[in-house]
């Protein structure tokens, strides 16, 4: 018997060619691909318009996948959902449901863990176990829309694992999330987060894919970048920023710089104001986080009002800086820290 092939992996012209080639009608791969990314079907028996002889012809060769929660979050502050799901392989992965005024919006992960090695973060600890089919990416969103009975409108690819270090299946699944013919979200609604991988950076410029870009840059030059964030050895500052004006004037889409905030680390105000001189005039925006403590690295959290004073400095000098407002503050767990939590929880290595 051949390999069971995952359904969802293939867009609209993909399936059709498939279901060509097993000798049915070129219609039936609308009806499928409907029954997936419209109807959220989880499995063929829900696709009742289909004849039950051609049903079981595809679940003999093809699954649907879904993502099974094994642990929910529920914030009684906001209603944050944090959920840690099981795959296929016993693998867990993390993703967040928050409501917004704007609309509901999901982070999902794009990887078992992460090789990047930034040490503020526990996604990373214990390295990149395997990158997420993009199927499995959709199936994050598609379960929490089912578990939660509303429409997910806004998507960040900023949970556990470096998209772009997974850049087929990240660039498949925007494709496959905003494709009018299925899912239907607007591709402007979509925010990668990338720790600076410039190649793929100027890649993705080239696309033709309106999504946000966001740059993890938690530092405001290369010497301290460097001593947080190992991939900055790989990419210099000066080339990473580059290829975001690059990716600024392709696209027209305004950059997101992530800044997480470390006490005694990266908060000075020496820190804001060199970081204010660093991405002057690049149309971008940032984004202060003040760190999760994470166990592992000693890292503490800034107060409040240190946070205040750095976004103060940063508007002073014209750039434009929000703290991001922290949602489900009574389920707290930072990125990666839920998932080595449960997996402790078990007994098991996160990897």
């Amino acid at each position: 018997m051949g390999e069971i092939k995952d359904i969802c992996e293939y867009t609209l012209p993909e399936l059709t060619d498939e279901l060509l080639s097993i000798g049915e009608k070129k219609f039936r791969a609308k009806q499928i691909y409907e029954w997936i990314h419209k109807k959220k079907a989880v499995s063929f028996d829900e696709m009742t318009n289909l004849s039950k002889d051609l049903r079981e012809k595809l679940s003999a060769s093809y699954r649907v996948t879904v993502m099974n929660p094994e642990k929910v979050l529920i914030s009684k502050l906001d209603g944050t959902r944090k959920y840690i799901f099981s795959l296929y392989d016993d693998n867990v992965i993390e993703s967040v449901f928050m409501r917004y005024k704007h609309g509901n919006s999901v982070c999902i992960s794009s990887q078992v863990g992460c090789r990047m090695g930034c040490t503020f973060c526990a996604s990373t600890i214990d390295g990149c176990v395997r990158n997420l089919s993009a199927a499995e990416m959709l199936a994050q969103i598609y379960r929490i829309e089912k578990d939660t009975g509303e429409r997910v409108s806004n998507v960040v690819i900023m949970g556990s694992g470096e998209p772009l270090d997974n850049y087929d299946e990240a660039v498949r699944f925007i494709r496959l999330v905003s494709d009018s013919d299925g899912n239907d979200m607007s591709a402007r609604n979509i925010t990668l987060s990338t720790c600076g991988l410039v190649p793929e950076i100027l890649r993705l410029a080239d696309e033709g894919l309106p999504v946000t870009l966001a740059l993890s840059l938690h530092a405001p030059s290369q010497e301290l970048r460097e001593n947080i964030m190992p991939i900055a050895r790989a990419y210099k500052l000066e080339d990473v920023l580059s290829a975001c004006r690059t990716y600024f004037e392709k696209t027209g889409r305004r950059l997101s710089f992530e800044y997480s905030v470390v006490k005694g680390v990266n908060d000075s105000r020496e820190h804001a104001q060199k970081l204010a001189n660093l991405i002057r005039g690049m149309h971008g925006h940032v984004n202060l986080i003040p760190v999760n403590p994470v166990e592992e690295t000693g890292y503490e959290s800034p107060d409040r009002e240190s946070v205040e004073e750095f976004r103060k400095i940063l508007e002073e000098q014209k750039i434009n800086a929000t703290i991001r407002r922290e949602m489900g503050r009574d389920i707290n767990s930072a990125c990666g820290q839920l998932r080595r939590r449960h997996l402790n929880d078990k007994g098991l290595r996160a990897d």
